[in-house]
């Protein structure tokens, strides 16, 4: 087991983010401008065609971690941000455009593409995890807590499901197809956001994987709108979710 290696520093808006890498996989690991104290780690995945730096994952970034005191770690998924895309991933996005083009429901490519990144991701994330837990300021009898929409779902159900360190878990806008039975081995805490009137998840199939987490703790949150309509104030509430859970340093 490695500790990450760090390869750049920031700081601004409250937070240190260090770029790192474990192996070929590069993320980010933001923290509190204060220092590297000892606080809960959350995960969190990003959604499709985007990256770690994208600005919803800053954006989150910043209210996990000034005002809940956590550190976040994001790693880009396969295929996306700085990772290079393989033959496969070029087929299955040249599908989704076409799907898209021609009016038709993009769902069948989207999980069927999702499932086999999460494959691919669910081990990079477990060895991530190892690696972040080989500092300090994280060590591996933290807390630790998962929030991921979309793709992230994708890949985070199947993490948590065989992931024992991760003690919460935020998800939400996905389909049950790929994933109902994995989340039927989830028993952590879970809160779970979607769209009520989704042009692409139909409402039955987002209240069918709510349905199938096995957890005697979990919340759904069904906002009126569209896909990309998801209200920025679901972020505050996954922020109050986790502290709950994992515990807080500062405010919120």
């Amino acid at each position: 087991m490695h500790r990450p290696r760090f390869t750049a520093q920031t700081t601004s808006h409250g937070m240190i983010g260090r770029d790192f890498a474990v192996g070929d996989v590069p993320g980010v690991l933001w923290s509190p401008a204060s220092g590297p104290e000892r606080a809960p780690l959350v995960l969190m995945g990003h959604g499709g065609g985007t990256h770690k730096r994208w600005p919803a994952m800053t954006g989150r970034a910043r209210l996990f971690v000034t005002g809940c005191g956590f550190h976040v770690a994001v790693i880009d998924a396969p295929g996306h941000g700085d990772r290079p895309r393989t033959a496969h991933d070029e087929q299955e996005i040249a599908a989704l455009h076409k799907a898209r083009e021609a009016g038709e429901p993009e769902g069948p490519v989207v999980v069927r593409y999702n499932a086999h990144l999460a494959e691919r991701a669910v081990p990079e994330w477990r060895a991530t995890l190892d690696a972040l837990q080989e500092l300090p300021e994280i060590g591996t009898d933290g807390p630790v807590g998962y929030f991921g929409l979309n793709m992230a779902t994708a890949i985070g159900v199947p993490f948590v499901a065989d992931e024992p360190r991760v003690t919460a878990a935020v998800f939400g806008q996905h389909w049950p197809d790929a994933l109902a039975e994995a989340a039927q081995r989830i028993t952590v805490p879970v809160e779970f956001a979607m769209q009520w009137d989704d042009e692409h998840i139909p409402r039955a199939s987002a209240l069918a994987l709510f349905d199938a987490f096995a957890s005697k703790e979990k919340t759904l949150h069904a906002n009126a709108g569209r896909h990309k309509e998801l209200p920025r104030f679901e972020a505050e509430s996954a922020a109050r979710f986790l502290v709950r859970h994992l515990g807080r340093k500062g405010g919120l």
